[in-house]
């Protein structure tokens, strides 16, 4: 098995990977309702803000990095606020490469601490990031409400110095 190759996204990724968001939908990892839209990239975030994993010639994940706050005190943490991996292309190593394209990123720009969210019951991408070393810094009991059921929200972190 080959790696996946990761890259800086390019404004032309922006249909597929508003295709891969819409595929891989799931109340397992969302909060927000299914998107139906043709657009990814905001002003928010941009496609430098994020890198893309290609497998076999074709854009299979991407993950999405920006800043933990707007605070400039909070600067020197960046967070990944979104990941994504196409159906047929989990269980090759596309989210940990993803991962570590992520915390790499974030230690090329400056940053002190990397930090994400992620739903309790999540369990997969829960061990992917304590594989990477990750740990739990905090739990919010049933804050969102997901599929029918209250789900926690759990924060994980890790420094990077």
């Amino acid at each position: 098995m080959s790696e996946p190759f990761i890259r800086v996204a390019r404004p032309d990724d922006e249909g597929e990977l508003a295709r891969l968001d819409r595929e891989t939908w799931s109340t397992l990892h969302a909060v927000t309702p299914q998107p139906t839209y043709d657009w990814f990239f905001s002003e928010r975030s941009g496609h430098r803000d994020h890198r893309v994993a290609e497998y076999g010639g074709r854009i299979v994940g991407y993950v999405r990095l920006g800043f933990a706050t707007e605070l400039a005190s909070n600067a020197h943490v960046r967070q990944i606020h979104g990941l994504a991996v196409a159906e047929e292309a989990r269980g090759l190593g596309v989210g940990r490469a993803l991962v570590r394209a992520a915390v790499a990123e974030a230690r090329e720009r400056g940053a002190r601490r990397i930090t994400l969210r992620v739903l309790g019951h999540n369990t997969a991408a829960r061990a992917l990031y304590e594989s990477e070393g990750f740990v739990v810094e905090g739990v919010q009991p049933g804050e969102f409400f997901v599929g029918g059921e209250y789900v926690d929200d759990v924060m994980m972190g890790r420094s990077l110095v």
